[in-house]
């Protein structure tokens, strides 16, 4: 299995957690014998507590969102109480990630502020250093290989006291 599969299928039980935990604490208000009354004073006592949310954190929740939740129960079932995952867009076009990972394979040795500046002077516009820093973790083009990379130690001291 495929770790974002994995990550996805973890991202989906703590989404089905978070809707049990909403379901749990308006499943009293769902009872239609309430009167419009016992219901407001029933959702305020649940505003006025604390609960524990799925995570093991002391939540306190408002009489706005408690009310929220049973609207959302009441016109879509348990899927309205099961948040949606994020739909994360990527700022930075693929198109110049790719020509940013061509200059790095390209010379090896070329620093992620170096590949920045290239970019900026032939395209007029550069993600970050660090952007860039991380898209090449993310597609293997950093480690060994580029350059000398001894180290020279002038602060070494063979015994202590030495460099006083």
């Amino acid at each position: 299995m495929a770790m974002s599969e994995d990550e996805d299928r973890r991202r989906e039980e703590k989404a089905r957690q978070v809707g049990l935990f909403r379901y749990s604490l308006i499943q009293d208000l769902l009872d239609p014998a309430l009167t419009t009354r016992e219901r407001g004073r029933l959702a305020r006592e649940l505003a006025a507590q604390e609960h524990t949310d799925p995570f093991g954190r002391q939540v306190r929740l408002s009489r706005g969102t408690i009310d929220r939740w049973a609207r959302d129960y009441r016109g879509g079932g348990f899927a309205a109480l099961v948040p949606e995952p994020r739909k994360a867009v990527p700022r930075t076009p693929p198109e110049v990630l790719e020509l940013a990972a061509a200059l790095k394979r390209e010379n090896p040795a070329r620093t992620a502020a170096q590949i920045q500046r290239i970019l900026r002077t032939t395209q007029g516009w550069s993600p970050t250093d660090r952007t860039l820093q991380r898209h090449f973790v993310n597609a293997g083009l950093t480690g060994p290989g580029g350059g000398d990379r001894s180290v020279f130690g002038r602060f070494e001291a063979t015994h202590g006291n030495e460099l006083w």
